[in-house]
């Protein structure tokens, strides 16, 4: 235990946090400085516009830079300026904080609604107070690993260091990863289908065109659907025989040296089998409807923070175009995807959704709201949380 306490000390330092904060802000910093000195055309709520839309290239979107997109008309709802000064005339008034408010609340919400499912996972085993230390650990882990890779691992140790049993633990761990994923399954064509998918799909993004897009997006959500198809054959209907496939697979030689925490994982699977089938409907409709609760809040805080400053926006298309992102961030090499989060942003809602004077201001909002937050609490609670369980951990070996 003393050795395993030493590795998460150390993957969950403030050391670990530099990278995090460095690509978050250089990324933020970016967006806005890159910006600042270009000139095109605003939509504008007062009686200052000049120009009028008209779309020239018939393309049916506002390009904001081309003057042939825009005609004289004293009064028409566009200006020509720069960045910078449209930034500078920013009205911070009762509507922009009343809207950063409810993002703020859509942020408890979503911690709210994964307390709420972990003490339903674990049959109430965790207090509030536990509760919620673990998710900001768990977040926190998030947060410093590539999101590739995520922090369900220091989740199990986590979660078995407040005493909960190994099998308990990877149950939870399990079922918390297939709830996401079902909800991510079910809300994709959902989506798709009210808002229309093709206008979900950018035109371009890091430089690659809208059917590379597309096909990318497809790929990834294939791909989740296959790993939510496994993780629930193995959990209810073939442990078994999914540890000694994985045992098959890994007794290749070049794969032999992880053979070891394969079996470990079989193991935990077969374990987690015989938790979960005990379980009865409520359990999975409380577990499915926190889950629901907390990924709607999720969204729903980019939505409030782009109405902040844009007023009426179509906020399924807008909550469309974030299911789309998501499968790009969740391939992200970089921790919690920072840096490439702020640049996806622009992206995917610039132009088209978010105004170029705002961009950078609702990446750097946004990422302050749901990133940057769990960096700091997860560093605040680490010290506090590994003395508590420290002695829940020695009373437990006396019993």
């Amino acid at each position: 235990m003393e050795r395993k306490e030493a590795d998460i000390r150390k993957s969950l330092s403030w050391r670990k946090m530099l990278l995090p904060l460095v690509l978050g802000l250089s990324a933020a910093t970016y967006l806005l400085f890159s910006s600042l000195g270009e000139e095109r055309f605003f939509k504008v709520n007062d009686d200052s516009g000049t120009h009028v839309w008209v779309d020239s290239n018939s393309n049916g979107a506002v390009d904001s830079t081309l003057p042939e997109e825009f005609v004289l008309d004293s009064n028409g709802d566009y200006a020509f300026d720069s960045v910078q000064n449209m930034i500078l005339d920013i009205d911070w008034n009762s509507t922009v904080f009343f809207f950063l408010f409810l993002a703020l609340c859509t942020v408890v919400l979503r911690d709210l609604g994964y307390m709420y499912r972990i003490r339903v996972l674990t049959d109430k085993y965790f207090s509030w107070k536990e509760s919620f230390q673990v998710i900001m650990l768990w977040e926190f882990s998030s947060a410093l690993t590539p999101s590739v890779v995520g922090g369900s691992g220091v989740a199990v140790f986590i979660m078995n260091r407040e005493g909960l049993s190994l099998g308990k633990s990877t149950a939870t761990m399990f079922v918390t990863a297939l709830m996401d994923e079902l909800f991510y399954i079910i809300m994709v064509p959902l989506v798709l289908l009210l808002a229309g998918s093709t206008d979900l799909f950018p035109e371009k993004v890091f430089e690659y065109g809208g059917a590379y897009i597309k096909n990318m997006f497809w790929f990834g959500y294939g791909f989740l659907c296959l790993l939510t198809l496994v993780i629930t054959l193995s959990l209810f209907f073939f442990p078994l025989r999914f540890k000694k496939i994985l045992i098959q697979i890994f007794s290749v030689r070049f794969l032999r040296r992880w053979i070891r925490h394969v079996v470990q994982l079989g193991n935990d699977v077969i374990v987690s089998s015989a938790e979960l089938k005990k379980k009865k409907f409520n359990f999975w409709f409380k577990a499915f409807g926190s889950t629901l609760v907390s990924w709607t809040a999720r969204f729903f805080t980019l939505n409030f923070v782009i109405m902040a400053f844009m007023g009426n926006i179509d906020q399924l298309f807008v909550y469309g175009r974030q299911l789309i992102m998501w499968v790009y961030l969740l391939v992200s090499p970089t921790p919690g995807s920072a840096g490439i989060a702020e640049i996806a942003l622009a992206g995917f809602f610039g132009e088209i959704v978010i105004s170029a004077q705002y961009v950078a201001l609702v990446a750097i909002i946004w990422r302050l709201l749901t990133y940057f937050p769990y960096l700091f609490i997860g560093a605040a609670v680490l010290p506090k949380w590994l003395s508590r369980t420290s002695l829940k951990q020695a009373k437990l070996k006396s019993l």
